[in-house]
């Protein structure tokens, strides 16, 4: 059984989620403000969070940069009024899966539920492969967890995605189209240039000289390529 955990303040968007993921047979838990959420989402159990950005006490931003800093992998999708782009990028880069603006169709939102569930499901590798040495890193993607000289290197949840999807691609090229698709899930929300950022970022921690990657490549006017 699927089980979501709904943390959003507002009772009628609160209940309408609820009663609408229940006919599509999810168990469905629900939190009312951000330190409340924070407390359930640390205790586990949850195949899936639905995380208000507007919440009393802690904000969703805060609550799932919070989640992945304690080491939760568990997919959220992030449900707000605002829809500027800014605000979608800040919320991805702090580990968010989705991001749904306010207001949204139910149609919309379970279908993007459904997708984040089915890559949940699949970005697991195959057992030989969840440990493996990429550049400076060890990472172990069996936990989504990556170690430099056995110290921890922090990673957010969409970083190790996107290595975990270069690595069992490595050695071809992977568009931005293809990040998009398989990592995001969809285009629409966030551009090629999002991508290129977390390209940037995850470089930092790979390379040994970052200004001349030798393991994930650029290749100009088709994407990206890891090569071990």
């Amino acid at each position: 059984m699927i089980n979501i955990l709904i943390v959003e303040d507002e009772p009628a968007m609160q209940l309408g989620l609820k009663d609408n993921l229940e006919m599509e047979s999810y168990t469905v838990d629900l939190a009312n403000d951000g330190e409340a959420g924070l407390l359930k989402i640390k205790s586990g159990g949850y195949d899936l969070i639905l995380l208000d950005v507007m919440l009393p006490k802690l904000s969703g931003f805060d609550v799932c940069k919070a989640a992945r800093s304690a080491g939760i992998r568990t997919p959220i999708i992030l449900l707000t009024a605002r829809g500027e782009e800014i605000d979608k990028v800040v919320g991805l880069e702090l580990g968010a899966d989705d991001y749904i603006t306010k207001p949204f169709s139910v149609r919309e939102l379970l279908a993007r539920v459904k997708a984040i569930l089915r890559r949940s499901q699949s970005i697991v590798l195959e057992k030989e492969d969840t440990l493996v040495d990429i550049g400076r890193l060890h990472v172990d993607f069996a936990i989504f967890q990556a170690k430099e000289n056995g110290a921890d290197v922090k990673l957010s949840h969409k970083e190790l995605e996107i290595l975990s999807y270069l690595y069992k691609n490595k050695n071809l090229v992977v568009s931005r189209y293809d990040l998009l698709e398989n990592v995001w899930g969809y285009e629409e929300q966030i551009t090629t240039r999002t991508v290129d950022n977390f390209i940037v970022r995850l470089r930092q921690k790979v390379e040994t000289n970052p200004n001349q990657p030798r393991i994930i490549l650029t290749v100009h006017g088709s994407g990206y390529k890891m090569v071990l």
